[in-house]
């Protein structure tokens, strides 16, 4: 079969979207860790402004844009933590003071989740080791409380390692499309249309289970075009359903260079991921494998390319990824 020859006019340039009007935060499905976040946002607020008046006056000095996007005061760039994907106020990145936290090695957006996740696990580990060692119960209860330990830590150990935010080393070859997700190829189907592509296309999905890197990286380099987000059910990630009746997030890009192709990435709620997070917004422009999002717990990501010939995607149902450094799909300029 003849391959289509990669034109830089080959796809014409798509115009920018609106922001949809339900995204109104990078987490649109809120849950209760985000509401504690933003209930210590206001005990922290007042703090500061009661007791570091000097600091604030600062940092309002440093602040750049000329609004506020957030429903709430914003003193300092914690404030715009959930609201990163509207457009007003900012800090650069040199006056910053807490960028210290995009260099450690978990993701940023899922710290609370992790201090409140290890808070209920090792915290009642330890007291329930305590007595235990302290004052020593029936042979009985002293073996079943000590399972309860272990597998207390055991999950606290688990839900430290999802959270982890692996460095990865990204291809430079411009005609490749990396992985945006770690996980399992479940799907590799050709679509006979697609409206965004504007023609046919190959739709890959990915599955993530507990045990992987949760943190959504770009395929290649590009320009975010339009985002739709469609609130649903929560299916096992595996389910065939899922796709169609799942919360799911719908961003639509376009390359900012080459042939300029169009792609989707969906970020798709699961069974356990009942919290989808996406800090881009219509407009931003994004290197390959730069990271744009996650989904918090087990669930699916799936990527949307243009068909181009039968030899596009160099991966198959049942290999493993790692979202971008392995190269999912490869173009050809040269005809075949």
């Amino acid at each position: 079969m003849t391959q289509m020859s990669a034109q830089p006019d080959m796809y014409p340039e798509r115009p920018i979207e609106q922001l949809p009007a339900a995204l109104t935060t990078i987490q649109p499905g809120g849950g209760v860790v985000m509401g504690l976040e933003l209930w210590w946002g206001k005990v922290r607020r007042w703090w500061l402004k009661t007791f570091r008046r000097g600091y604030v006056e600062r940092m309002t000095k440093l602040r750049q844009g000329d609004f506020n996007p957030a429903p709430h005061e914003v003193l300092d760039p914690r404030d715009l933590k959930f609201y990163r994907n509207q457009s007003g106020w900012y800090w650069k990145p040199e006056d910053d003071p807490f960028t210290w936290r995009d260099r450690i090695p978990f993701a940023r957006v899922g710290l609370a989740e992790l201090l409140v996740f290890s808070f209920l696990t090792f915290g009642p580990a330890k007291l329930l080791a305590a007595w235990l060692l302290l004052a020593p119960p029936s042979t009985t209860v002293a073996a079943f409380g000590w399972f309860v330990v272990v597998a207390l830590v055991i999950v606290g150990v688990l839900l430290v390692w999802f959270f982890r935010d692996p460095s990865r080393a990204i291809p430079a070859d411009p005609d490749v499309i990396v992985s945006p997700a770690d996980g399992k190829v479940t799907k590799v189907e050709r679509l006979e249309h697609d409206d965004h592509i504007g023609g046919p296309a190959w739709e890959i999905s990915i599955f993530l289970s507990v045990f992987n890197v949760h943190i959504n990286r770009v395929g290649e380099a590009a320009r975010v075009i339009g985002m739709t987000y469609t609130p649903g059910k929560f299916l096992d990630a595996r389910d065939l359903r899922a796709a169609l009746e799942n919360e799911r997030l719908a961003i639509r890009f376009q390359q900012t260079s080459g042939p300029r192709r169009p792609f989707i990435i969906r970020q798709i709620a699961g069974l356990l991921a009942r919290r989808i997070v996406c800090w881009v917004k219509p407009g931003d422009e994004l290197k390959r494998g730069e990271q744009f999002g996650m989904i918090k717990l087990g669930s699916q990501t799936q990527i949307v390319i243009p068909w181009e010939s039968e030899r596009d995607v160099i991966v198959k149902p049942g290999d493993i990824v790692a979202a971008g450094c392995d190269i999912i799909a490869r173009y050809r300029q040269a005809a075949n």
